[in-house]
């Protein structure tokens, strides 16, 4: 009899540490969540992660703390992720700039976009827009071609930053024109919008997300869009290859990444929840396109990710665009 209970005893203990995980599985989140945006307050993925962590609060009753850490190109936060501890308490919405372009962009980056992430889920993938001031003179991307080659150097264009889908968009458009741009990057799209809508640059290349609530609100114009479709937010636009420039094409995508070694279990928990959020009609109503076409999951993600390095890498090189 001693010796049986002292065997259960024994397999008892065993069992604790499984149990005690289950437990902790079960129970996350169990404290606030950390969601990095690797750009200011008021740009295109702050809103975007915005939509997406308020709904999560909203449904599941879920704390989650938004922390804009801007500079670099997206490069800061990305790195601020990248080193968080991996236990789901730390997430960050990662795009195309930071993720796909500066790894080339850059000679040197703290973090490894294929191993230092673990790809959550996309969220959304959509077009930018060649945008100008509502009393620009520019009604047409033509009109802004036009004057670049008739005072060359003497057209502003201003992105969210160095490395962005917007700057790297510009650079292709002025390669296309076979014209000249002063580009501006500035810290973000927060900061670039008061510029463009006070006429201090000719154009802004800017991610729907942003230009859609100035544009509606009569301060912005858009005059051309870089998708290979028009935009159905914008159906009256036309796109740059409808504009001159056959087959011109640029979107940017974003998706929640977690810091690699994040448990599958979490994993998969945040990536249904994310992706349930995502299919809500109130959500895609407030997201540009519905959030574009996109497939949803870590393995989609990763797959995007690993085949839009070399994509992208060869557009940085093309444009001869460099960041020290």
């Amino acid at each position: 009899m001693k010796r049986t209970l002292q065997l259960a005893a024994i397999a008892a203990c065993c069992c604790m540490p499984y149990a005690a995980g289950t437990f902790a599985q079960e129970a996350y989140p169990s404290k606030p969540i950390r969601f990095v945006v690797p750009f200011p307050p008021g740009g295109g993925t702050d809103i975007l992660s915005r939509i997406v962590t308020n709904k999560l609060s909203e449904r599941l009753g879920w704390q989650i703390v938004v922390d804009n850490k801007p500079g670099a190109g997206g490069n800061i936060g990305l790195d601020t992720a990248a080193k968080a501890p991996a236990d789901g308490y730390t997430l960050v919405m990662g795009q195309t700039s930071n993720l796909a372009i500066n790894p080339t962009l850059y000679n040197k980056l703290p973090y490894d976009s294929l191993k230092d992430f673990a790809p959550i889920t996309l969220v959304s993938s959509v077009p930018l827009a060649v945008t100008v001031a509502a009393k620009s003179q520019f009604n047409s991307l033509g009109s802004v071609i036009a004057a670049a080659k008739a005072k060359p150097d003497q057209i502003v264009f201003a992105s969210p930053g160095n490395g962005t889908v917007a700057h790297l968009a510009g650079e292709m458009l002025q390669h296309a024109a076979g014209v000249k741009f002063i580009h501006v990057p500035y810290k973000g799209a927060a900061q670039a919008m008061p510029d463009l809508i006070g006429g201090r640059v000719s154009f802004y290349m800017s991610s729907l997300e942003t230009a859609m609530p100035q544009i509606k609100g009569g301060n912005i114009r858009a005059i051309a869009v870089t998708s290979a479709k028009r935009s159905s937010s914008l159906p009256d636009v036309p796109t740059v290859a409808e504009s001159g420039y056959k087959n011109f094409e640029a979107s940017t995508w974003f998706g929640v990444l977690a810091p690699a070694g994040t448990p599958q279990t979490v994993i998969a928990r945040l990536n249904d929840e994310i992706t349930k959020v995502l299919r809500l009609r109130d959500v895609k109503e407030k997201m540009v396109d519905g959030g574009g076409d996109i497939q949803t999951g870590p393995a989609a993600f990763a797959a995007l990710l690993k085949n839009d390095l070399p994509k992208w890498s060869a557009i940085v090189k093309q444009s001869g665009a460099k960041v020290d």
